[in-house]
């Protein structure tokens, strides 16, 4: 990285590259997955914002500095092919996408409420709407 960028890059991507060594060991968790996934689109961010802010001008500009600067960027133009590979993972593992914030579907559908604070009534056997049947 040749000191170019500061460290707050170098924090972000190894963090960043920790959290998708997690999702790769933990198979069955779809939490690793969904933390690298958003780990990697903020670092695109991140990185765009470092990029941009530290890229020297013409005449401090080494051959090693030209190399680590071209790096980042072909990693930040990786980045987006990663989150697309990581997300077709994360709904092999079941997850599925649904933004929801609870404000279109509140109170609409109280069908499947269950109170688990009250019990169940028990059943009135036999039913008193129903007649009783004469006997033959």
């Amino acid at each position: 990285m040749n000191y170019l960028l500061p460290h707050s890059y170098a924090w972000g991507n190894f963090s960043v590259l920790a959290m998708g060594i997690w999702a790769i060991v933990q198979r069955d968790s779809l939490d690793a997955i969904m933390m690298f996934l958003t780990g990697l689109l903020l670092t695109v961010l991140t990185d765009i914002i470092h990029i941009s802010i530290f890229y020297p001008s013409h005449d401090y500009l080494s051959d090693a500095k030209r190399f680590s600067i071209g790096m980042a960027i072909f990693s930040l133009l990786l980045k987006p092919v990663s989150c697309y590979l990581v997300y077709r993972m994360y709904r092999e593992r079941g997850g599925e996408y649904t933004f929801n914030i609870g404000v279109s579907s509140a109170g609409q559908n109280r069908s499947t409420y269950e109170p688990i604070d009250q019990p169940d009534a028990p059943p009135q056997w036999p039913s008193s709407s129903k007649a009783a049947q004469p006997p033959y």
